[in-house]
């Protein structure tokens, strides 16, 4: 219990600076991995001298596991390589899921998985609860825009927000729409994964603006970094346990 208090005393740290990173350059440190890297040969240690080689087959299973899986998700372009990293480091510091008895709780309330590969459990509530953004999005743009904005995108109620043209530069932001000039009048096509905004398009679109032709605000989506969802995964985990599991066994028993 103290060991993997300790664990969990050592990740939080490294994490949140992770999130703060990521929110500002997009870009996580590898001397952040690293260092808990070295924190995970201690614990590798500790758990080998006290559990014998067992431990360490855990933990060549967690890791090699999870090292599979991200490097999965990594290849088709669905993970940043700090996101697989973050869980890869993870996986190596936690072989089990960590479990605690303080009197009359316990925790993780839900209990231990099944499947009890803590990185892979982090995983799954960080997919789960990024079903927040949208919903936070859609009660932002319930509170800002007018009716007659709702009713001709209520689909971009979930997925962006309007943003002023001169507020764009330098931020984490994403066009949400193609503005293409078509004999005088600009026709608006949705763009899957949005459009990078730079000074070009920028110009682009004030230049309609100044001509009338757009508003002088823009549907943008903002680029959240996973790194967020994955230490709120990992939050989740060690509370409640695997969101996902739950989910699946209150399923399966119903």
């Amino acid at each position: 219990m103290i060991a993997d208090l300790l664990r969990i005393a050592v990740c939080i740290p490294f994490l949140l600076y992770s999130c703060i990173s990521d929110l500002k350059t997009r870009r996580v440190s590898n001397n952040v991995w690293l260092a808990m890297l070295i924190f995970s040969i201690i614990f590798a240690a500790y758990d080998f001298f006290n559990a014998g080689l067992f431990s360490l087959l855990k933990l060549f299973i967690s890791a090699g596991f999870i090292f599979l899986f991200v490097y999965a998700l990594f290849y088709f372009g669905a993970f940043g390589g700090a996101d697989a990293k973050a869980l890869i480091a993870i996986s190596l510091l936690f072989p089990n899921f960590p479990a605690f008895k303080f009197d009359m709780l316990s925790l993780p309330i839900g209990g231990v998985p099944a499947l009890n590969f803590f990185a892979f459990s982090t995983f799954g509530n960080a997919v789960i609860l990024t079903v927040v953004v949208p919903i936070g999005l859609l009660i932002y743009n319930l509170k800002t825009l007018s009716f007659k904005e709702i009713r001709e995108k209520p689909l971009y109620l979930f997925i962006g927000y309007k943003c002023r043209i001169s507020a764009l530069a330098n931020k984490h932001l994403r066009l949400v729409e193609n503005h293409e000039l078509q004999n005088g009048e600009v026709v608006r096509k949705f763009k899957r994964g949005g459009i990078a905004i730079d000074e070009k398009l920028i110009e682009n679109l004030e230049a309609l603006a100044r001509e009338g032709k757009i508003d002088n605000k823009v549907w943008v989506t903002p680029g959240l970094p996973f790194m967020l969802s994955i230490t709120a995964g990992f939050f989740a985990a060690i509370i409640y346990g695997d969101i996902l599991f739950a989910i699946t066994r209150a399923m399966i028993v119903k």
